[in-house]
């Protein structure tokens, strides 16, 4: 029986509720309580409260309407973490149109890619980006642009785009729609195992799923202070911090971006007591002094209770999940004790598979395939946006959703994280997918091949390092500026090999494929 063939009278955790339902609940019984706390580095906090956000929301939804946006179009949010970017991610989805948040560390290729995709009408963003989306984005109707990047003043004015300030118009007039929780919400990109990014729909219900889910993982709760600078164009801060900050009724503090040296200031000012994190950042911050008075209670990260992270005398649990998971599929115990380096036990809201190869389950101690299986359009994402192909690959015969993660099973049901899907490296949070970065190259004249692979890095885990085979005649000193300049153009900045390395003849396995084990070992 498919999902679209479920019996008739079955009743979701959401019937009849959406995104602008769980706001406006929240004013009303809320109203004054805060609920965004923007810390820019340059200027004191500005507090935003329940009742306050949700008028602005308002009319900026009416705003939206007037200007022509309709439901089910689709607008671009291409912001740095500031209010706006949560003001205009509301403001879309109370509409009924698809809010598409993408990564600003985006080339210009990849902004082409992404509003021709999913067709963009509009985009709203800030003068540090506002040429590189008029130029690449040329299908959209209008560009907003906000007055600052992130906090700080723009280096000179742009000369595109219109005032987001202008775009509001009287909340009295926001936009009423029939209540649908399984009508689209929103689309995040994400790298997978194929060259190009996939577009990951969201229903209204999975965006509440993600709220309610990730509360309730991360002990959240209406006192909670929650501390919040991983981007949020990204599902971990945009679900596991902000929606669930939300769904509780706590505040949600926003930095622009992570800052190890204004992160303590920032945690003592506002009293804040949870944060979700990455290794990365716990790095940097353990080569700053620690305060005693912290109101930190929990901290969640990639591990739980990592030994090198003792140190901040926080309880730290491990979580596992993905954009198309919306909250996690594996994670910690807030209140038993965990095994430390674990991502923690299956979740009670999945059914997780851990299997060999052949499809048979792996035994304690092994490392096998992750895949897990939920509700399409609830628990886990609806689709691939326009890719069904790719949609109906990514489930196996019994349903479950194939992550391309392999992991390690522990005693007692608890998870270690194994290694990644062969091609995908993680740089600083940021999944990369090795055949994307590989398409750029492979067309730069004087290259005849070209294999991408993950090299460990003390900071962002991995980078890529890009092994060629020059063709004939072919000089590696101008080729690797060609192709440094190619990758530079065509990439986000994250994506952009660390390292080119030329090489007479690559490892090869059978079928005469890239021996990439082989390659990583060359790095060691």
């Amino acid at each position: 029986m498919t999902n679209s063939q479920a019996a008739p009278g079955i009743v979701g955790p959401f019937a009849g509720l959406d995104v602008p339902w769980l706001l406006r609940m929240r004013a009303e019984v809320r109203r004054d309580h805060p609920f965004l706390i923007w810390a820019p580095f340059e200027a004191p906090a500005r507090k935003w409260t329940y009742g306050e956000f949700h008028e602005r929301v308002g009319a900026l939804a009416a705003g939206l309407v007037r200007r022509g946006i309709r439901p089910g179009e689709y607008v671009l949010i291409h912001l740095d973490n500031c209010i706006e970017a949560m003001l205009a991610w509301f403001a879309c989805v109370e509409l009924g149109a698809i809010a598409v948040t993408t990564n600003t560390r985006s080339a210009a290729a990849e902004m082409e890619y992404f509003a021709g995709h999913c067709g963009a009408v509009a985009a709203i963003t800030q003068p540090a980006y506002a040429e590189l989306i008029a130029a690449n984005c040329r299908e959209l109707r209008w560009i907003a642009v906000i007055s600052h990047n992130a906090g700080a003043a723009p280096a000179q004015a742009t000369s595109r785009g219109d005032s987001f300030e202008a775009l509001f118009a009287d909340s009295a007039d926001r936009p009423r729609r029939a209540t649908d929780p399984l009508a689209p919400c929103s689309v995040q990109y994400t790298s997978g195992t194929t060259s190009r990014p996939k577009a990951v729909l969201w229903t209204h219900a999975n965006a509440l799923w993600g709220a309610k889910v990730n509360a309730a993982h991360e002990d959240l709760h209406a006192g909670d202070v929650h501390q919040t600078y991983l981007p949020l164009f990204h599902t971990n801060a945009l679900a596991y911090s902000m929606l669930a900050t939300l769904w509780v009724g706590a505040s949600c503090v926003i930095q622009p971006r992570f800052s190890a040296s204004r992160f303590w200031g920032v945690a003592l000012e506002h009293g804040c007591t949870w944060t979700s994190t990455i290794p990365f950042c716990m790095k940097a911050l353990l080569e700053h002094e620690i305060p005693k008075n912290h109101k930190f209670r929990l901290w969640g990260t990639a591990v739980c209770e990592p030994p090198a992270f003792a140190a901040f005398g926080v309880r730290t649990i491990g979580w596992w999940g993905m954009t198309e998971t919306i909250t996690h599929g594996i994670v910690g115990e807030v209140d038993q004790p965990n095994a430390p380096m674990s991502i923690g036990r299956a979740a009670s809201e999945y059914s997780i598979r851990i299997t060999n190869d052949d499809g048979s389950a792996t035994e304690v101690g092994g490392t096998g395939n992750l895949s897990i299986k939920g509700i399409p359009g609830l628990s886990l994402f609806k689709e691939y946006l326009h890719n069904e192909k790719a949609t109906q690959e990514s489930f196996d015969e019994h349903g479950h959703f194939l992550t391309g993660d392999r992991v390690t099973l522990l005693e007692h049901g608890f998870v270690k994280f194994g290694d990644r899907a062969k091609d995908m490296l993680k740089v600083g949070g940021e999944n990369v997918a090795a055949s994307e970065i590989e398409q750029v190259i492979a067309v730069v004249a004087g290259v005849r091949e070209a294999a991408v692979v993950a090299k460990k890095h003390p900071m962002l885990e991995e980078v890529p390092v890009v092994f060629i085979i020059p063709q004939g005649g072919v000089a590696p000193a101008g080729l690797h500026d060609d192709v440094m300049a190619a990758c530079r153009n065509a990439l986000a900045d994250f994506k952009v090999p660390r390292e080119i390395r030329f090489v007479d003849d690559m490892p090869r396995s059978t079928l005469e494929k890239v021996a990439k084990a082989e390659l990583r070992k060359m790095l060691e």
